[in-house]
């Protein structure tokens, strides 16, 4: 008690040594100073300076002194903490904490047909034209100190914590504050902590981004906008004004994965920013990848909980990523620490803030050091957060914020007793009451021989309770806040329904409860508990089970058909081989191939190589890979962004995902090359790529360094918008008809021309303009089109409008009437890349006909069928046979249809296309004819890798079957030990649905 009374004279003091100097005071002034020694401590100053048996000094918000042996002045309130442990308070790097949440607009709607749309934004003042831009946010505005949330920080050691405003691409800046009760104004570190950034445009009503790759395009354009803006003097606006300011703090960006790390890098570099990465803690899955950005993490602990998989039918909808990332995401922390990445932890995330403890415990049971995560919970997040020189670590000169602890911080049945911030005191829970743990008979009229048996962990205490009368047994809740106690149960008869009982501590020895209690019925009653001993087998440290850490590899990519290790080039030798070369010299019977480093080193009969590994073609078939002029795979979260009729600023190179499954599948189709396309959803889309099928690597290493830049034009029904409905009181997307898109087309390139005078011009100042940059590098001949078409009107049209605009168009893609106007493909040296004989799935396609293709070929226009669709990509020899049919095309130019053809068309023929010696060795195996039906890819190799293998596809089907029987095992074994278990959703994720 007498302790108990010196805290709260403690508490008294510090209030009044904190009056804000600026605050009137209604009533005597008394500012006293706080003066407290700590001693006899283990004090934990920082990750690397333990200090045994020592001193604390704290005077008013700031440490005086710490150390061994060290004097205690005179004045000084002395609290002996003899055995106990003080450490710095814990800083939380990532959290919404104080912030009001973000308002959702009322978008406009259109009388119950949807929303209307909104081009461009209606917030009142001098800001961006987009809302998802808003740097002028900032949380020291808003901010507001939240007493309950505090309070949960404080219980898991929180002193400080980040907050930011959770909302937009460009969020504004951050606060560091501390968790004290205080005015807002005494609980602020630091005002402009950090800026802060994300690909989410969270509220904004604006329409645009509707994508990833237009997130991307609109965060480029901001940096270069504020760029143009701090030297120009033609407008003002506040958001550039803001952006610009905050680029001299730290920048935080908060990403969804591993691969959106990278995409967020290749921004950092562009513009010479190193941002810190606020992740979903799945760095393992790319861990080389992350060090190589150089950049800091702050990673959650938000760890998946096992999927209740006993029922073996709904264990089939589990992914096999998903088991993967259950098995693998408490590794994370202890594999950023052995790669040696610099990372601080958050609670941002977790369901539970009691989850925060039992989650850091699982990553120490993984291999996580103490002292890593000591260091990730300290001196690392004030030192991301500009204020290491006040808190982090336990110094003279630094503020008072600190813990008490029973233990070892990092020990599973340590307990936190004090949290002290700036110098204020808070009681988590009283230090003289180490454990409740222990049976108790409760005295109640209500209840009538009811025990109390409360087990588990000082730190996170369970009970179990039971009735004498009828041996009923129920498992309940209780929850502790110093001398408070809040246990609820459901006996589930007599009475049915959750009985709740608050109380506190009424005697210390024995220990003793009491209280008031209400019943399901809503009848209040009183209550007192009796101690009559310990609970039974209540050794807690024995009875924790240890989780299973072992664990296994990684795989790349990161999913189902993924491997621990990437395919090597080989030299390989083809031996008597029916070879379609697609050159001069035609088809080649028992011909031999040899391959090496990457390229086609010979082709010849009888060849030998002592160090190649020889592959035995007979009676089998050998051709180049299948190019794919025109495909939509490995796109991540659209592939449209069609808010506005021209995006030409969008990329879609930076969405790339090598994760795709249908990389695989399409290797097994034979298919080593592939232009991936905007979507047709504008006269003028965003900018294609053309990727290498390389199974597994980092999305930059997809993309096929020898291809050229490419964009996606489109003709017809998509982009007038036909097909959208109608939103009664909306201003709908310009153009709205077939005329409209013609002059979208005119509109554009004379803005164009006129931009690459203007920045041409010897001291200019034009504002870089990314929509018009492609542009501009189309008339300079250094971008091609690829244009969706089908009608031919639309097809003439845009023909006269590069003619009268001075471009050039690559490719009409579709083209199903390209048979109408062959001779004046022929004529503008236009390619043709069209569908072997797709009809009637909408009205511009009524007059296409299957002999199409064969048409454009005889009149010379050079063809190509592609799949524009992942089912399809992986049969499109099959497709290339249809030329046969349709047309009677040659089987040797048929096959053209789908390899050399295409990559002419992406002027990529030099390197692909054809069996040649110099050329990249990618070659596919077939089982026969590669335009029969019957013909299966033996063997597809990408640049010398073999990235396709049928028989090891096999053993690959078998190893993975048994790699998730081995993790649904391991659920199942952690269920069984008492693990709170998920669902299994309802079906599994398409790119991994399994097939006959």
């Amino acid at each position: 008690m007498k302790k108990f009374l010196l805290f709260c004279g403690v508490m008294l003091v510090a209030r009044l040594c904190f009056a804000q100097e600026t605050f009137p005071v209604n009533g005597p002034w008394d500012v006293r100073p706080g003066q407290y020694a700590f001693i006899n401590a283990n004090i934990v100053a920082s990750a690397d300076q333990p200090v045994v048996n020592g001193t604390l000094l704290v005077k008013d918000r700031v440490i005086e002194g710490l150390g061994a042996g060290l004097a205690v002045p005179k004045g000084y309130v002395v609290i002996d903490l003899k055995g106990k442990y003080i450490y710095p308070g814990l800083i939380d790097a990532y959290t919404t904490y104080g912030i009001p949440e973000a308002p959702r607009t009322a978008f406009p709607q259109g009388g119950g047909f949807g929303r209307l749309p909104v081009y461009t934004s209606a917030k009142a003042g001098a800001y961006n034209w987009n809302e998802a831009i808003k740097p002028e946010m900032n949380a020291k505005s808003i901010f507001h100190a939240d007493v309950s949330k505090a309070e949960e920080f404080r219980k898991n050691g929180f002193t400080t914590v980040q907050t930011l405003i959770h909302d937009g691409i460009s969020r504004g800046t951050s606060a560091a504050v501390t968790l004290g009760d205080e005015r807002d104004n005494e609980l602020v570190l630091n005002d402009e902590a950090a800026a802060q950034y994300s690909f989410s445009k969270g509220t904004a009503a604006t329409n645009y981004p509707s994508s990833l790759m237009g997130a991307i395009a609109l965060l480029r354009q901001t940096y270069y906008d504020a760029a143009w803006y701090k030297n120009q003097k033609e407008e003002y606006n506040i958001s550039l004004d803001e952006f610009n300011k905050a680029q001299t703090i730290p920048q935080v960006f908060e990403v969804s994965d591993a691969l959106m790390v990278l995409r967020a890098n290749k921004i950092a570099k562009e513009f010479g920013k190193q941002y810190i990465y606020k992740t979903d803690g799945k760095e393992y899955r790319r861990l080389d990848a992350m060090k190589a950005t150089g950049s800091s993490f702050i990673i959650p602990l938000t760890f998946p909980e096992p999927y209740d998989v006993e029922d073996p039918l709904e264990a089939r909808n589990i992914s096999y990523t998903q088991l993967k990332d259950w098995e693998l995401s408490p590794t994370n922390p202890v594999a950023l620490e052995k790669a040696g990445i610099n990372f601080a932890i958050t609670s941002f995330g977790l369901d539970k803030s009691t989850d925060f403890w039992n989650n850091l415990h699982t990553a120490l049971d993984y291999g996580l050091s103490e002292k890593q995560a000591l260091k990730a919970l300290t001196i690392t997040p004030a030192e991301m957060l500009g204020i290491a020189d006040k808190t982090g670590s336990l110094a003279k000169g630094k503020i008072a914020s600190f813990i008490i602890t029973s233990d070892d911080l990092f020990k599973k049945d340590n307990i936190i007793y004090e949290n002290w911030v700036e110098g204020r005191q808070y009681v988590v829970t009283r230090m003289d009451v180490t454990d409740l743990r222990g049976n108790y008979m409760v005295a109640s009229d209500a209840l009538q021989g009811l025990t109390l048996k409360i087990g588990g962990t000082p730190g996170s205490y369970d009970v179990n309770v039971e009735r004498s009368a009828d041996s009923v047994q129920a498992k309940g809740t209780i929850t502790r806040s110093g001398d408070m106690v809040s246990i609820y149960f459901d006996l589930k008869n007599k009475p049915s329904g959750n009985i709740r009982l608050n109380g506190y501590i009424t005697s210390m020895n024995p220990l003793a409860f009491s209280g008031n209690g209400i019943l399901p019925d809503g009848t209040d009653f009183k209550w007192m508990t009796t101690y009559t001993g310990p609970a039974k087998g209540g050794d807690s440290k024995k009875d924790q089970a240890k989780p299973d850490t072992t664990a296994g590899p990684v795989v790349y990519p990161f999913v189902a058909y993924g491997a621990p290790k990437l395919p090597k080039a080989e030299t390989v030798l083809f031996k008597n081989a029916t070879v379609w070369t697609n050159e001069s010299e035609g088809i080649l019977q028992n011909t031999d191939v040899l391959i090496a480093n990457g390229k086609i080193k010979t082709i010849g009969k009888n060849l030998s190589d002592a160090g190649a590994k020889v592959i035995d073609a007979t009676g089998k078939h050998l051709s180049a890979g299948i190019v794919d002029e025109h495909s939509h795979i490995a796109i991540t979260n659209g592939i449209n962004e069609g808010t506005q009729a021209v995006t030409s600023e969008v990329r879609i190179g930076d969405v790339l995902n090598p994760e795709d499954i249908s990389i695989y599948r399409q290797l097994a189709g034979g298919v080593t090359t592939s232009q991936i396309l905007h979507g047709s959803a504008n006269p003028i889309g965003g900018q294609n790529q053309v990727i290498k099928h390389r199974w597994g690597v980092l999305p930059e290493e997809l993309k096929y360094e020898n291809a050229p830049e490419f964009i996606k034009f489109a003709l017809g029904e998509n982009v007038k918008g036909s097909n959208n409905g109608y939103v009664p009181g909306a201003t709908l997307r310009y153009p709205q008809s077939r005329m409209g898109v013609e002059q979208v087309y005119v509109d554009e390139f004379t803005r164009a021309k006129e931009y690459k005078a203007a920045r041409a011009a010897k001291g200019s100042t034009v504002r870089r303009d990314l929509e018009l940059d492609a542009i501009a590098e189309i008339l300079d001949g250094k971008r091609y089109i690829t244009c969706h078409s089908y009608v031919q009107s639309e097809i003439n049209m845009l023909m006269h409008v590069a003619d009268s605009m001075g471009f050039k168009i690559n490719t009409f893609t579709h083209i199903l009437e390209g048979y109408k106007m062959a001779d004046k493909m022929k004529a503008h040296g236009i390619n043709g890349s069209t569908f072997s004989d797709w009809w009637a799935y909408k009205m511009e396609v009524a007059e296409a006909i299957p002999y199409n293709g064969a048409i454009m070929h005889n009149e010379g226009v050079n063809v190509a069928f592609n799949s524009d669709d992942d089912e399809m990509g992986r049969r499109l020899n099959q497709e290339a046979g249809k030329a046969v049919t349709y047309g009677k095309v040659s089987e040797e130019e048929a096959l053209k249809f789908v390899t050399l053809n295409p990559a002419k068309m992406l002027h990529i023929d030099k390197w692909v296309g054809s069996i040649k010696a110099g050329k990249d060795a990618d070659l596919v195996l077939w089982s026969a004819d590669p335009l029969s039906i019957y013909a299966v890819v033996q063997k597809t190799y990408v640049d010398g890798l073999p990235y396709w293998d049928l028989e090891k596809d096999a053993a690959n089907q078998k190893a993975l079957k048994a790699d998730e029987a081995r993790i649904i095992q391991k659920m199942i074994a952690a269920k069984n030990k008492g693990a709170v278990t998920q669902k299994a959703p309802g079906r599994r994720p398409r790119s991994e649905e399994e097939e006959d």
